[in-house]
């Protein structure tokens, strides 16, 4: 049996670029005090080390890596690794909190690369959303084929979760909104003589556009993080990978259950938050703009057309199909930290949002100029 010898840590300038240095050897527990010493007799001035050369790693040599960065005021972004030494040195930078923090650059030149980053990020997220929606539904349709892959029972319970749970704040907010709305529009419509027009207010507002965009805001903030939570701790605790070694599939298991739960409730929360927001409409008409109920509800009954109703039921399963699929994959992408579930967390809830609201603007547009 042939034994593989340990070489010391060594550190070697680029003799193309001086302030560049070459690490190779063994840096690890056993060679401790020479990666010390080897690393004091560097000299200042140094903006580059490539570690690729590197034989053998561990988190003693990672970590005495991390405190020379520090001590010399380096990012630790200037150290290349190869490519089998990534995913430890990734580990042990993320639990390391000592390492120096990277100076924020200013000026026009900077402000523009930050934004040329933040652009590219954003297109990556789109890329990544438009092909996960691809496999979700290519997934879908298999189980059409192989119904062994359904499960009912979580799919049940997530029903329960992000539909019969938001009852009580969706009824809530949308009977508030809807009493606001009444009630500044009576303010405008009194100086006409004109506030039994209310009842058309409210009524085509909260049918057309207010039910549905507050219901899916409310889920986008409450469902989405919380789909994105729970994955992503499922991910941080390799719950997921185990899922993949026992030959299931995590489409299947996490995200298609979720999917059409929020793909039922939606719409049936939608319909909720339009009862309570006629509601809170009725409400202020009868003890503020002394409309009798009867007048107000007759009124309604002739003004009230069912195309309204239509326009804003019919935006819901794509609001609950965009929020689902952003709160999954963002935590399938969570890598591993908890820090990492609070920062896709908080992707996920303005991610959903934002795409809601500009969904919604585009349908106004659509049914405008389709005159429905």
């Amino acid at each position: 049996m042939t034994e593989t010898t340990a070489h010391p840590p060594q550190i070697d300038a680029d003799g193309r670029a001086p302030s560049r240095l070459r690490l190779s050897g063994s840096w690890t527990l056993d060679f401790a005090g020479d990666i010390g010493a080897a690393l004091k007799s560097v000299p200042a001035g140094i903006d580059a080390i490539d570690a690729t050369g590197v034989e053998r790693l561990d988190s003693v040599g990672v970590l005495q890596l991390l405190r020379f960065a520090r001590r010399n005021d380096l990012d630790f972004d200037v150290l290349t690794f190869h490519e089998s030494h990534q995913a430890l040195v990734s580990a042990i930078e993320d639990v390391a909190d000592d390492r120096p923090r990277k100076k924020r650059e200013y000026g026009v030149s900077a402000a523009l690369a930050r934004l040329g980053r933040a652009v590219h990020n954003n297109w990556k997220e789109a890329l990544a959303l438009i092909g996960f929606l691809g496999e979700t539904q290519v997934k879908l349709l298999r189980m059409f084929k192989e119904p062994g892959r359904f499960r009912p029972t979580a799919t049940v319970f997530h029903m329960e979760q992000v539909g019969l749970d938001a009852v009580p704040l969706v009824a809530l907010l949308c009977f508030l909104v809807g009493a606001v709305v009444a009630f500044l529009g009576a303010n405008i419509l009194r100086d006409f003589g004109a506030e039994i027009f209310v009842v058309e207010l409210v009524s085509i507002s909260f049918l057309r556009e207010f039910a549905v965009l507050l219901t899916a805001i409310v889920l986008a903030g409450r469902t989405a993080s919380a789909f994105t939570a729970q994955i992503g701790a499922m991910v941080s605790r390799e719950e997921v990978d185990a899922i993949r070694t026992l030959g299931m599939d995590p489409i299947d298991l996490l995200v298609i259950p979720r999917m059409l739960a929020l793909l039922v409730m939606l719409p049936l929360l939608t319909f909720i938050a339009m009862v309570f927001g006629l509601l809170g409409g009725l409400t202020v008409g009868a003890y503020s703009l002394d409309i009798p109920p009867q007048q107000y509800l007759a009124r309604m009954h002739e003004t009230m057309e069912l195309r309204h109703f239509l326009v804003g039921l019919a935006k819901a399963p794509v609001f609950a199909l965009l929020i689902s699929l952003i709160g999954c994959l963002e935590g399938l992408q969570v890598e591993g930290t908890a820090q990492s579930v609070g920062e896709r967390t908080t992707s996920s809830v303005v991610q959903s949002i934002s795409m809601v609201i500009i969904l919604d603007a585009f349908f106004a547009i659509w049914f405008m100029e389709m005159n429905v």
